[in-house]
């Protein structure tokens, strides 16, 4: 009775210690942010509450893979040809439909389609386009890795209601917000509108994000190398030279620690806390890389140098590139700033 009444007051003081804490809300930081922009209309605050509703629903379905069928294979593929699992044609749709109505957007495209996604006719079009990755990381889901939704948004640039492709192939520089969901231990919401990124946790007893890494800073050179050392057997002599490098195995530094998940969204999201590099080079089986541009490269990359940090396909900064197609693949370096700065130097050298 002794040890239950202790336990009992220790859970009263976490309470009142909890209640005594300014709790910040993502709507609430969402609505603080807009008050500093007079002319601000809401319609972005808008699209990224609506997107942290269709993540509350994607973590939903994420915790319950196991229990229920969601797990395996659709039986499709996607416009990459590669195998789509039924997460990632749920997700899709959870964001689609979270999306189509608000009014705010004029168009959507998605990794796992083909084409733009028109806004239907009964909805109003909005200024605002929307492209996401709903389920990076999908294969990973069924030995419970964790995985990710990524999104980006730009500003309309064509005239007329509907949303044309010249919208959506946008120079990662043009984009207004960018962010991505990483759902794992917790689900933790991170975005940035191009003034410093931020971090939210979801807690689920009260199913609400709620402000936990303000500011996020990722650090100058970092402890973390996350690559894929499969592939090096097809990488170029100048690839293999800069991971030695990155290893330690050339003197010239000290050595990074070799962490690896095969999920983008949770290798980048270690990066940025710990600092260090994820990298995807070029190889002779993918000499244009893998990672799409649009829905994986552009949005960190966004993130990654509001962060400090940095993000180049190789030669060129990721944000300059001008796209050519929706799901036009690139090389891909991102992370901290002094590690990025090695690749672009070795890299150089050819």
């Amino acid at each position: 009775m002794e040890g239950r009444a202790t336990l009992s007051l220790a859970a009263l003081r976490n309470v009142v210690n909890y209640t005594d804490t300014s709790v910040v809300t993502i709507e609430r930081y969402i609505i603080e942010q807009e008050r500093r922009f007079p002319d601000a209309t809401g319609d972005l605050s808008g699209i990224l509450y609506d997107l942290a509703l269709a993540s509350k629903i994607i973590a939903n379905k994420v915790r319950l893979a196991g229990l229920v069928d969601i797990l395996g294979g659709h039986g499709t593929e996607n416009v990459q040809g590669e195998a789509q699992q039924k997460l990632d044609v749920i997700a899709n749709d959870i964001i689609v439909k979270a999306m189509d109505h608000g009014g705010r957007l004029c168009t959507m495209a998605s990794e796992e389609q083909e084409g733009l996604i028109p806004i239907p006719e009964q909805f109003r079009r909005g200024k605002y386009v929307l492209l996401f990755d709903p389920l990076d990381g999908s294969s990973n889901i069924d030995v419970n890795v964790p995985v990710g939704t990524i999104f980006s948004v730009l500003r309309k640039v064509t005239e007329g209601e509907e949303g044309q492709m010249a919208d959506a192939l946008q120079p990662g520089m043009k984009q207004v917000a960018a962010g991505y969901v990483n759902y794992g231990s917790s689900t933790m919401l991170v975005y940035t509108t191009g003034r410093g990124v931020h971090g939210f946790t979801l807690d689920p007893s009260i199913g609400e994000f709620l402000l936990s890494h303000p500011n996020m800073r990722i650090p100058e050179q970092g402890r973390y190398l996350s690559v894929n050392d499969a592939y090096e057997q097809h990488w170029e002599e100048n690839v293999r030279a800069l991971m030695r490098r990155y290893r330690g195995l050339d003197g010239q530094r000290k050595a990074m620690n070799v962490r690896y998940v095969g999920s983008l969204v949770a290798d980048f999201h270690r990066n940025l806390l710990g600092g260090g590099l994820f990298a995807y080079p070029a190889n002779t089986k993918s000499p244009n890389g893998k990672l799409r541009l649009l829905y994986e490269c552009n949005p960190l990359a966004f993130i990654a140098e509001q962060a400090g940090g940095a993000a180049i396909d190789g030669q060129q900064r990721i944000l300059d590139i001008q796209p050519t197609s929706l799901h036009q693949r690139t090389p891909y370096f991102v992370g901290s700033k002094a590690d990025v700065e090695i690749a672009s130097e070795m890299l150089a050298k050819g």
